[in-house]
């Protein structure tokens, strides 16, 4: 089975900017695209196959090609346990402004409320501006009331003091974010990232700098629904370390998603000996992937039956697949 590449979702947004258009080389209509989905099952923003497999698999949506393919392209432990859901969600995004300051909820409290999957999620940097920051977790210890009072005492402004509770960190090129559902967090303005997650929709924003859309309408904050959301410990340390120097690193390993980086010179063969598909990212370079092209911005997606990667070419990756149990 050949690897699927997918149709990108460029989604434009308050706080987008062009580098994603410039970063995979593509077109769009708007000066404000915040993220291109490089493969997601949420509802209502599918991804569409653009090629591999059979001839007869381009233009399926990602659920349809579950149901053609099942338990061969998904892994047998995935399909039995998501069925037609595929559990992962690869973004890029482009900062031209901060995002919003949010939370998501773990599994639990999505499905009491929503019916849905938590979201826990990790970021790589790719790219970022002189000053860029980063904000993931507690700088200070505050109670629920005290953190959503600050939360609702100055919502409308622009300098909230709930930036002072919430952790900032200087952003560089290569450095990795665990970002497990509970933990408050934004992408600061003049980052490039790629995002790997739960497949899930549910934010909770908690500030929003006081925008305002082209219509002079405010984007919703949910600050009651963080309150429940949020993990309050301060911890020692945000960042997550690997060692750079290796062409097979580790970055992240939880329950949701097992996220390494390679980089290869001329070729590499990679084995996780997983039951599951691999997702495999191209942050720079050009190659194959099991014969398929693959450059600088492309996702692809491998099959779990055939997920030994055989990869040629100068390319630096992520790949992430869904650990056992």
């Amino acid at each position: 089975m050949k690897p699927f590449k997918f149709q990108p979702i460029l989604k434009e947004t308050i706080w987008g900017g062009c580098k994603i258009q410039q970063y995979k080389a593509i077109t769009a209509n708007s000066d404000h695209v915040g993220e291109s989905w490089e493969i997601s099952g949420v509802a209502g923003s599918e991804s569409v196959v653009a090629s591999g497999g059979d001839i007869a698999d381009k233009g399926l949506a990602i659920t349809a090609l579950i149901e053609k393919y099942g338990a061969r392209l998904m892994g047998h432990n995935i399909y039995n346990r998501y069925g037609t859901e595929f559990p992962l969600l690869v973004k890029f995004i482009d900062s031209k402004q901060n995002l919003s300051i949010q939370v998501h909820p773990d599994d639990a409290l999505a499905a009491q409320r929503h019916n849905c999957n938590g979201k826990t999620e990790m970021w790589y940097i790719i790219d970022s501006e002189p000053g860029a920051e980063i904000f993931s977790g507690m700088a200070k210890s505050v109670t629920p009331d005290e953190f959503v009072a600050m939360a609702k005492a100055d919502a409308d402004s622009d300098a909230s003091p709930l930036m002072d509770v919430v952790a900032r960190h200087e952003a560089h090129k290569g450095e990795i974010f665990f970002l497990p559902a509970g933990r408050v967090h934004a992408i600061g303005a003049g980052n490039l990232l790629c995002e790997i997650q739960q497949t899930s929709d549910i934010t909770y924003r908690v500030y929003d700098y006081n925008r305002r859309d082209a219509n002079g309408n405010r984007r919703q904050l949910h600050i009651d629904d963080a309150r429940d959301a949020i993990d309050y410990k301060v911890y020692g340390d945000y960042g997550a370390d690997y060692d750079r120097t290796v062409p097979m690193a580790e970055l992240v390993r939880c329950k949701h998603f097992d996220v390494r980086r390679l980089t290869v010179d001329d070729h590499a063969v990679v084995d996780y000996h997983c039951d599951s598909f691999v997702l495999v990212i191209c942050l720079n370079g050009v190659g194959e992937i099991n014969g398929t092209t693959m450059r600088q911005g492309e996702t692809v997606l491998v099959a779990a039956e055939d997920n030994a990667l055989d990869i040629r070419g100068t390319m630096e990756l992520l790949t992430a697949f869904v650990p056992e149990g």
